[in-house]
């Protein structure tokens, strides 16, 4: 199998979008879909693309930190509070980002010395320089126990070097499954932190008392009948189709480009009640018995080792015993 396209920078749509002026929960504005296909998409041949799901969590990246595979998570570096009101004035008047000029030694926040820019981050004069939306992307490993990434720190045990993967079963792909995989199996590959304590859990996974949070590599969960690239036929397949249920669809086209389309792009709610993730079946396979990976006392890998073996009907009933 292809390896897919990482996602080290913003998606663009799918479709052409305009900024308008509703109020969106993250912005001063929402930028929604005009149903006309993105010229960048059809220049990369969307239409034999990989369609796949587009998972509502947070960004990682796997690379190499103090040696050894590491878990990276995602920080972009944001404009200050001066600069950022410079910068969406500009976008209000002009119903654009395209144009703004960056002060880019003075306009950001500072960030951790350990952090460094995403792939194919544009540099001038040694510096980094932000994307369109104002943000530069960019990573920071998640270190032993560290609090503020807590939640990351939870799905990596870097002494046996393994991390906890929800993906498609290899024998039947209308399962999933959780297992743990090296983390040198994942090097170079972005993936999805999904569970309990990430974006309000839209997944219904696990509980206050018994969290529960796995990684996902980006372009593993596939959408076996995607709809054509129709803006009318997409937002009936997000309604009315069972693998519909999904925050978004991401194409991966054969150039390595990807484009994607998000509920909201289209004015269609999300979560929604039941999402097609969490209503898969999946079996766990983390054995604690095999020699190379000795997990230790690390609670999550513990907890899912108590259910090797256990099949459930649906990814959001997975419980770990009392």
């Amino acid at each position: 199998m292809r390896r897919l396209g990482s996602v080290q920078q913003k998606i663009p749509c799918v479709f052409l979008t305009e900024v308008k002026e509703e109020q969106s929960r993250k912005r001063g504005c929402q930028v929604v879909a005009t149903g006309n296909v993105n010229p960048v998409a059809l220049e990369s041949n969307v239409d034999c693309a990989l369609a796949t799901e587009k998972l509502d969590g947070t960004c990682c990246y796997v690379t190499i930190y103090k040696g050894q595979p590491y878990l990276w998570a995602r920080l972009d570096r944001k404009p200050n509070k001066q600069a950022d009101k410079r910068f969406k004035k500009y976008q209000h008047s002009q119903k654009s980002c395209k144009g703004f000029t960056w002060n880019v030694e003075q306009d950001f926040k500072t960030v951790p010395e350990t952090w460094i820019p995403a792939h194919r981050v544009k540099h001038h004069n040694g510096n980094p320089l932000p994307d369109e939306h104002g943000h530069i992307p960019g990573w920071v490993p998640v270190e032993r126990d560290n609090k503020q990434y807590c939640w990351h720190s939870c799905v990596v045990d870097y002494d046996s070097g393994v991390a906890l993967v929800l993906r498609p079963n290899a024998e039947n792909e209308d399962m999933l499954e959780i297992s743990m995989v090296p983390l040198s199996d994942l090097l170079e590959q972005t993936l999805e932190l999904i569970g309990t304590n990430i974006n309000g859990n839209p997944y219904g996974l696990g509980n206050k008392k018994q969290p529960f949070h796995v990684l996902v590599s980006h372009g593993s969960v596939r959408i076996r009948k995607p709809p054509p690239l129709d803006f009318q036929q997409l937002c009936a397949w997000f309604q009315d189709s069972p693998e519909g249920r999904v925050e978004g669809v991401v194409w991966h086209c054969h150039d390595g480009t990807l484009v994607k389309v998000h509920r909201h792009h289209l004015g269609l709610k999300w979560p929604e009640e039941d999402t097609r993730l969490s209503t898969r079946p999946v079996v766990v396979h983390v054995d604690p018995t095999v020699d190379e990976y000795d997990i230790g006392s690390k609670d999550l890998f513990v907890s899912f080792s108590r259910l090797n073996g256990r099949r459930f009907s649906r990814l959001q009933d997975v419980q770990f015993d009392p």
